[in-house]
């Protein structure tokens, strides 16, 4: 039987691999992939929490958190576009380039 433990674990185990490739890597496109395992790291929390209280905020959460993720992408890819438009690479360090 698949407990709400099960669904934390996973959830924790998935964070962790975010987390660490937001620390390790200069590369923007995975700096990008690693906060969108995150936040559906934290949407598995939510809705495994939720079905295990037999409430819905937890879905309704998760659903704004998947909105947030696709306008954080959009957003993000342009930004990137931008820089490999001026720079040539989607390096992290030549970010400080579009500074005003």
């Amino acid at each position: 039987m698949i407990t709400v433990a099960h669904y934390v674990t996973l959830s924790a185990i998935l964070f962790t691999v975010g987390v660490t490739g937001m620390v390790t890597r200069r590369n923007a496109l995975v700096l990008l992939m690693s906060v969108e395992l995150m936040l559906n790291a934290a949407n598995l929390s939510f809705v495994a929490f939720a079905r295990h209280h037999g409430g819905m905020e937890g879905q309704v959460l998760a659903f704004f958190v998947i909105a947030l993720a696709a306008a954080e992408v959009t957003v993000g890819l342009a930004i990137l576009i931008a820089i490999f438009q001026r720079t040539g690479s989607v390096d992290a360090g030549s970010m400080n380039l579009m500074k005003g």
